[in-house]
């Protein structure tokens, strides 16, 4: 019954969220896994795509509820990577009409815009509450801030560069520095969301890890079978 309570109390039911959340954004990567195990090539299905949306609108919801900076900006702006992405891949099959164009990106637009103002009340409380501390501490808070930003930069420089990549072939495609760069990135924000004891992140973040090495391995896998088969027999 204890646990019962506990599940069905406020902060329980926002655990729940927050877990599910982190299930479906996180989780896209596992899909995405499989795919490319299946096809013994790194490959992104168009399901990593709704994932990542949904997923993500979840967490910076969770994050916002939490107070956590580093993790409700790193969510506010993703929606517009994901959206562009879907745009081409239905442009690409055909599906992708005017009324479903014009509404999809006013979606993004309007979330983003709501996602802004909350993320810049999150960074004020943040701030606010780090000026209260003795210098210690708050030097100790600006450092793992600093961690996060550099991890944060990282994330949204992988999306630049794959967004650009896919707007100049205009198809979906997820150049290789793409996963070194979200490699780099998890390390630094794993350690920060640790440290913050921000769990539900941290873990997540430290699965995604392995799934990124492995998305190297058979992009290097693929490039060494590709280079014998062109060798002279």
């Amino acid at each position: 019954m204890g646990t019962a309570r506990l599940l069905l109390s406020s902060e329980g039911l926002w655990t729940i969220f927050g877990a599910t959340g982190a299930i479906i954004f996180f989780g896209r990567f596992c899909v995405q896994w499989v795919a490319s195990e299946i096809q013994k090539k790194s490959v992104i299905p168009i399901a990593f795509w709704y994932m990542s949306s949904v997923g993500s609108l979840m967490q910076f919801i969770y994050a916002v509820h939490l107070g956590s900076p580093g993790a409700a900006f790193g969510q506010c702006f993703n929606i517009v990577v994901y959206v562009r992405n879907l745009v081409h891949i239905w442009r690409e099959r055909g599906q992708l009409t005017r009324a479903l164009n014009i509404g999809i990106h006013t979606a993004a637009g309007l979330i983003v815009s709501v996602a802004a103002v909350f993320t810049a009340l999150t960074w004020r409380a943040e701030i606010t509450g780090t000026l209260a501390l003795n210098p210690e501490e708050a030097a100790r808070n600006w450092f793992w801030l600093g961690v996060w930003g550099a991890g944060q930069g990282l994330f949204f420089l992988r999306f630049l560069v794959q967004w650009a990549a896919t707007e100049i072939k205009k198809k979906s495609v997820v150049p290789t520095v793409f996963w070194y760069f979200s490699l780099a990135a998890a390390l630094l924000q794993s350690a920060h969301f640790f440290e913050r004891r921000d769990w539900i992140f941290a873990i997540a973040m430290v699965a995604t890890i392995v799934i990124y090495s492995r998305n190297l391995m058979l992009i290097y896998a693929r490039r060494r079978r590709e280079a014998m088969q062109d060798e002279p027999q």
